[in-house]
């Protein structure tokens, strides 16, 4: 549901941005995200961009590592520091690989604004003016707490980016919350879907106690969708993701799975955009960090969001 404190700000970033539209010194910022290219989920956020850009009237380029590669990412940010950008948006998928190349646009004197992975904490470190994102450990945490109230006490998270800390935040949160042992609660189960979907059935059957299921994202959601309904005793499972989609949304009428965990990506794209341009032109910024997240998608509002899944939500 689209909440009314976020609608005031939209509504408030549309009157300023189309009354300094016309100031525009068509400033050229660059996204680094840390996404693979078979993540769709990140189209949102690009969509997003796009809207921002052309409101704001700046170029802003997106790059990423082709398959997920966090070293590759860090490249990736040098070159992007390399050619004197206005400005950087980033995910902090790994602070301790990031922090070194993002050092650098600090020296230079380079506004970066962090999203999507990572904290604040982490964010402020990097020098960076501030977060757009959610707290991945709380929630995974709040996720876990809501399961706990459904009766899970032994639970499997299917992690298809096991290399991102942020991911293990997640699954850890929720670990914590309901007082599982990670180790023996979490899979690596890569990015193909049809070893994801093989890997939860070959789960399932060897801990045939396991009543609660958290995957992160629609690329590991979708296979696991599709295994359980080939596995006994599916209906006693209560299964949670994080992020959108159409087939998450079509699981969620079916009541496979309870609750969709939301961090507006959107907001992820369209504000540091804006941000990152008011600050350029006029040194102006929040002072505070924006927690995109977590919201919740279950049976009750999924209707009113399912029509902009993938591109809004």
């Amino acid at each position: 549901m689209f909440r009314k404190n976020t609608a005031i700000v939209m509504v408030t970033l549309f009157l300023l941005t189309t009354a300094i539209s016309a100031q525009a010194n068509q400033e050229r910022f660059v996204l680094i995200s840390h996404a693979p290219d078979s993540d769709s989920w990140w189209n949102t956020i690009k969509n997003a961009v796009k809207e921002a850009s052309t409101t704001m009237q700046v170029q802003v380029d997106y790059r990423n590592p082709s398959t997920g590669d966090l070293a590759d990412m860090a490249r990736i940010i040098e070159q992007a520091i390399a050619s004197n950008p206005d400005g950087i948006i980033v995910s902090i998928a790994d602070f301790d690989v990031l922090k070194k190349p993002l050092k650098k646009a600090q020296k230079k004197g380079i506004p970066v604004i962090t999203i999507n992975s990572g904290t604040a904490k982490q964010s402020k470190k990097l020098g960076a003016l501030l977060h757009v994102g959610q707290e991945e450990y709380d929630a995974g945490y709040g996720a876990g707490i809501k399961a706990k109230s459904s009766g899970v006490k032994q639970f499997l998270c299917v992690n298809h980016y096991i290399t991102n800390p942020a991911s293990i935040e997640r699954c850890q949160g929720y670990a914590d919350a309901i007082g599982a042992t990670l180790t023996k609660s979490m899979i690596d189960s890569s990015q193909d879907p049809s070893s994801i979907e093989k890997k939860v059935q070959a789960y399932l059957r060897r801990n045939p106690e396991t009543n609660g299921i958290l995957t992160l994202g629609p690329t590991s959601a979708h296979p696991t969708i599709r295994a359980l309904s080939k596995v006994k005793n599916a209906d006693n499972i209560h299964f949670s993701t994080f992020d959108f989609s159409d087939e998450i949304a079509a699981a969620i009428d079916n009541s496979v799975i309870a609750f969709a965990i939301d961090q507006q990506p959107y907001l992820q794209g369209y504000m540091p955009v804006v941000m990152l341009s008011l600050y350029v032109r006029y040194g102006i910024y929040p002072s505070n960090n924006m927690k995109a997240g977590p919201a919740y998608i279950t049976l009750k509002n999924v209707n009113s969001v399912r029509s902009l899944a993938g591109t809004v939500r």
